[in-house]
């Protein structure tokens, strides 16, 4: 038995409380996996998980194992690193999980110069607006914006986005132009809905002007789940939207959106990168996480 195969394959399954999912994050089979993990309870000589037809769950041995077994492969990742001639630029794979508009428009266009300062790297990039389970997905981190709300998860504010109000020329020409927020809310007028992964709501937004505050829900025709898509909806005149500056920097330029309500104010969003907190932030994360910062500084700096 390989006690570090042994070890990692036992933290996967506690992680993940599967042998199924665990075995799929580590490019192993369930029957590898299984026979790992009792290897390394026969020569420990205690159970370490309870297992029934629906979970796996770690014993109290099992638990107290884990925290140890976490922060021994953390020390053993240290060591290669520090010994390794290459410290400075680490390898290996990095699964990140970001917003679709934010990938496209910001990150991608950003990776040549990523790549070249860290060659070594190989990035595994999910782009979704879709809750992403970090420990089960074997994910190293996600970029989310808007307020986090799971106290499960560290997080590193690193942007914080400017917000917007805007409509295609086609949507005015057919609705007319609001002069006032409170407009919106007319039958005569349509929104196109953000549906939040974290509510699967289109939630109000609270707009701005001195002291006056409207809070705006409006009436929508369509809700989407996809920064992409919600775009997309509203360039072809389904309805008014609530953008980040940046997604809609490029469609203003070309006269395909027209902003709205230039005297009035909205709180910016707030852009985080979020990871588990019992995972070990190795050199790979680090940079990744201090390489977005800096990213963000150009684009959406944090608020001070």
């Amino acid at each position: 038995m390989d006690r570090f195969d042994a070890m990692q394959a036992f933290v996967r399954v506690v992680e993940t409380g599967s042998f199924t999912r665990a075995a799929q994050t580590l490019d192993l089979s369930k029957t590898s996996v299984t026979q790992l993990v009792q290897q390394l309870e026969a020569r420990l000589r205690v159970k370490l998980l309870n297992r029934t037809t629906r979970k796996v769950n770690a014993t109290a041995d099992g638990v107290a194992y884990y925290e140890r077994a976490i922060r021994l492969l953390a020390d053993l990742e240290d060591a290669e690193s520090s010994l390794s001639k290459a410290s400075a630029l680490p390898r290996g794979r990095l699964r990140v999980d970001v917003p679709s508009p934010l990938a496209r428009m910001i990150l991608v266009p950003a990776l040549p110069a990523f790549h070249a300062r860290y060659p070594d790297l190989r990035l595994d990039l999910g782009v979704s607006d879709r809750m992403v389970d970090i420990i089960g997905e074997n994910v190293d981190c996600v970029v989310r914006g808007g307020e986090l709300t799971s106290l499960s998860l560290k997080a590193r504010h690193i942007g914080d986005l400017p917000l917007g109000v805007y409509a295609a020329p086609s949507y005015l020409e057919r609705a007319g132009e609001p002069s006032h927020p409170r407009e919106l809310e007319d039958t005569h007028h349509r929104v196109v809905g953000y549906l939040w992964s974290r509510s699967g709501k289109a939630l109000p937004y609270v707009m701005r002007k001195g002291g006056e505050a409207v809070r705006v829900q409006g009436r929508c025709v369509l809700s989407v789940d996809d920064g992409n898509a919600y775009l997309e909806a509203g360039l072809v005149g389904l309805g008014v939207l609530w953008l980040p500056r940046y997604m809609a920097k490029e469609s203003v330029a070309r006269g395909d959106l027209v902003p709205l309500f230039g005297a009035w104010h909205m709180d910016p969003m707030p852009l985080y990168l979020a990871f588990a907190p019992n995972r070990h932030v190795s050199a790979k994360l680090r940079v990744f996480i201090d390489w977005m910062v800096e990213l963000m500084a150009q684009h959406a700096p944090v608020a001070r």
